[in-house]
């Protein structure tokens, strides 16, 4: 049986929440996200573009999944997209 190799697309590529920053080089915007995961991107606001963070590290306040926070555009998510919700709460329900 053939191993199927995954790209590295991004600088981490661990399973859990990282935070990321981001630059759209077609519009040259700039932004951060506490939700960043390893091979997904986000989606730029102004040109809609599919742009991978150039740079990732773990939250400042742990690992853990984050309560109560105000949600991203899920559509423009691309790991909102492929779990179906917002991936903020996405490690709540991941390790069951």
């Amino acid at each position: 049986m053939k191993m199927v190799e995954t790209a590295c697309l991004t600088p981490y590529q661990g399973k859990r929440r990282a935070c990321g920053m981001f630059h759209c080089k077609k519009c040259d915007k700039h932004w951060f996200s506490a939700n960043s995961w390893a091979n997904c991107y986000q989606k730029c606001l102004s040109c809609n573009g599919k742009i991978y963070p150039y740079r990732q590290f773990p939250p400042l306040k742990g690992s853990g999944p984050r309560i109560g926070i105000p949600q991203h555009p899920q559509n423009m998510c691309q790991k909102c997209k492929e779990i179906g919700r917002f991936c903020g709460r996405w490690e709540l329900f991941s390790q069951r």
